[in-house]
């Protein structure tokens, strides 16, 4: 698996930006192009915020604007194998705020497409169940793929192949990773707004505990919790460096998550090309400090930013379309996290 070179703000001038994006049709009035810059004059890491009240909006047209706003270009994308990673956790047909919404899916595709990618495969290794199959029908992702005429991967079963661990937080040791992954040249991180019973919230970082193959580290991947949910977290993604993050606040997982909790209508979409600086803007919507989430601290820094100076918020404010996850009081994970006002 490689990775382009994306840097944190575009290398061309905002003229020649403009001229590129008109000429894809990816224009919005105002769109953000430049590159804001910290007080120590270090570039800022943009993550672009969309309000979307329902997933009957355009969120094709939103999911390229947000690529264009975070400067992906099609010369990036042309040619390139794309692996969508959705969350997919449970098999619950019609609760909508479990996995990730096949609409989300869908739009996030033909985004990659529109900008010339030669292929677009989506792949998951459901935590809980071993049939990836009942998860995808159940889900209503299974119908849209087939319409879509998308493949699907199971993660959680065939060849898979060591790599060394960069991140070396846990006694993980190597890491053992489906082929499916080592494939693909850019993986994109498409995952679920919601808080959780273990980690506080669950985003773009955690979601990548589903290209773990079942076959090696079991269900619900048992290795993983066994070596420490949060530095397993973070070796993983030191490791696969998802080059695209995408999480889908449409309707969010409250409470008891990441499966026995409340939805809630956050109404936004939510993208960047760090999933560090895309999941602490997260938890800001959320209405939840990431410098009060383990793992979100421990990345700062290393993998990516969180402190607010340091992103540049392209789309919404987050403190606008911040809506209060509700948080339970008897979950250690969730004690003390919430944001200030």
């Amino acid at each position: 698996m490689t990775r382009p070179d994306t840097p944190a703000c575009p290398r061309f001038s905002r003229r020649q930006a403009v001229k590129l994006l008109a000429a894809s049709g990816l224009v919005a009035a105002g769109a953000g192009l430049g590159c804001d810059t910290a007080v120590d004059g270090r570039p800022k890491t943009p993550v672009f915020v969309a309000k979307a009240s329902d997933y009957g909006a355009d969120l094709g047209g939103i999911l390229r604007r947000g690529l264009a706003e975070l400067g992906v270009t099609p010369g990036e994308v042309a040619g390139k194998r794309v692996l969508l990673k959705p969350n997919l956790v449970e098999p619950h047909a019609g609760a909508g705020h479990i996995n990730t919404h096949p609409l989300v899916v869908r739009a996030a595709a033909e985004a990659f497409l529109a900008l010339g990618a030669a292929g677009v495969v989506v792949a998951e290794g459901a935590g809980h169940r071993r049939d990836a199959w009942l998860v995808l029908e159940e889900s209503g992702l299974a119908d849209v793929l087939a319409e879509d005429r998308l493949a699907f991967r199971d993660l959680n079963t065939g060849p898979v192949h060591r790599v060394k661990n960069q991140g070396s937080w846990s006694r993980l040791g190597d890491l053992w990773l489906p082929d499916a992954l080592g494939e693909a040249d850019l993986v994109v991180s498409l995952a679920k707004m919601k808080t959780h019973h273990w980690a506080g919230a669950t985003l773009s970082m955690k979601n990548l505990f589903g290209v773990m193959p079942g076959v090696v580290y079991g269900w619900p991947k048992n290795a993983l919790h066994f070596a420490g949910i949060e530095p397993s977290i973070l070796d993983i993604n030191a490791t696969v460096r998802p080059a695209l993050a995408i999480v889908d606040g449409i309707v969010g997982m409250e409470g008891d998550g990441p499966i026995m909790g409340d939805p809630v209508p956050a109404g936004v979409l939510v993208m960047g090309r760090s999933a560090v600086a895309v999941d602490a803007t997260c938890c800001r919507v959320m209405g939840i400090d990431p410098d009060r989430l383990g793992y979100l601290r421990e990345a700062a820094g290393r993998l990516g930013p969180i402190a607010a100076g340091r992103l540049e918020q392209r789309g919404e404010d987050p403190a606008a379309v911040r809506r209060d996850f509700a948080l339970l009081d008897y979950v250690p994970a969730q004690q003390g996290i919430r944001l200030a006002r």
